[in-house]
């Protein structure tokens, strides 16, 4: 009994032994395979980062190429905006001579009808006196008194001379 006790004893190792050398040779697999794994997971996450750097560089290069075409723009419009400018300037200045010359001409074309005017109120006097002076002469034909005879066309040409002397002062 006691050998077959030893020897149950002894079969119950060899199988624990073997269980355990299984086991053994399984931890291994298995520590291959989680180190197979993770060396898999490493090289897949390096791959990724190094996805995401390019994708980064791509994303930083189109930036500083987008703010180089930005800043060529924005010289490009400040320059258009300063001629534009320089124009308005321009513009306005000829806009406030133009104006001042219409206030002048204006002024002028009210002085020239102020003129007009009174060169028609003295024309209409002038033609008022050489009538009252044609009938005076008619009269003075027609009587016999010396003192009323004279020259009626003197006497107009004296009148006539006389007017554009006097035309500003009567206005």
């Amino acid at each position: 009994m006691a050998s077959s006790s030893g020897s149950g004893s002894s079969g119950s190792l060899s199988a624990a032994t073997a269980a355990l050398a299984a086991a053994a040779g399984t931890e291994e697999e298995l520590r291959a395979l989680m180190e197979q794994r993770r060396a898999k997971r490493m090289l897949s996450n390096r791959e990724s980062a190094r996805r995401s750097r390019m994708r980064k560089q791509r994303h930083l290069d189109e930036l500083t190429a987008q703010a180089a075409h930005l800043r060529r723009e924005n010289a490009h419009v400040a320059t258009a905006l300063g001629l534009t400018t320089q124009g308005l300037l321009a513009v306005d200045a000829e806009n406030a001579v133009l104006r001042t010359q219409a206030a002048e001409l204006a002024a002028r074309l009210g002085s020239l009808n102020d003129i007009l005017a009174c060169m028609n109120t003295n024309a209409a006097a002038a033609v008022g006196a050489v009538a009252v002076s044609v009938s005076l002469t008619a009269a003075a034909a027609s009587s016999s008194d010396p003192y009323l005879a004279f020259d009626g066309a003197t006497a107009l040409d004296d009148l006539l001379r006389s007017c554009p002397e006097n035309m500003y002062q009567l206005c």
